[in-house]
């Protein structure tokens, strides 16, 4: 079994996580809450990198400006035939952590028809959702963790699991 799983490889089985084991059940969902918030903006981010990525992709084979017809194609299409329609938690008008790239990411002004400027900025942009991705998948074996020393405890005491229940 590797450090910090939650489940013994291949078994299904649930393992405690020892360095959780100092909170207490109320400090352990909010630790599990802040890591789903955080996942809920490196998530954003990366959609923002990939419609980044669609629209200096559209608009190198586009004359001129992206028409709003292009926009909303480029924006709501996951190229798998599916629409982007997944509700966000976060707002626009929140403060988000500023990305480590941000300054080298968000290239405001590229030609699209200089192959040059904007395989620079896609190289840019695939790097940033390499970080993001690599980050979101650590983040989401957290959770997994977190949620797995939930479980162990309430299957230790099962009234703890009442004290989530709004008074």
């Amino acid at each position: 079994m590797d450090e910090g799983r939650r489940t013994k490889r291949g078994t299904g089985e649930l393992v405690a996580a020892p360095h959780l084991a100092d909170l207490d059940l109320a400090a352990l969902r909010a630790y599990r809450r802040d890591l789903q918030d955080e996942e809920d903006r490196v998530s954003y981010w990366r959609r923002l990198v990939h419609a980044r990525l669609d629209m200096l992709e559209v608009g190198s084979h586009t004359e001129g400006t992206l028409s709003v017809e292009q926009l909303i194609r480029v924006l709501g299409d996951t190229g798998s035939g599916a629409s982007r329609t997944a509700l966000s938690a976060v707002h626009p008008a929140a403060p988000l952590p500023d990305l480590p790239e941000t300054t080298d990411m968000w290239v405001t002004e590229v030609d699209p028809h200089d192959p040059a400027a904007l395989a620079e900025a896609q190289e840019k942009l695939r790097a940033a959702e390499h970080k993001l991705t690599a980050y979101r998948k650590a983040l989401f074996e957290r959770i997994d963790e977190a949620t797995a020393e939930l479980i162990l405890r309430y299957r230790d005491n099962p009234a703890a699991a009442l004290s989530a229940l709004p008074l």
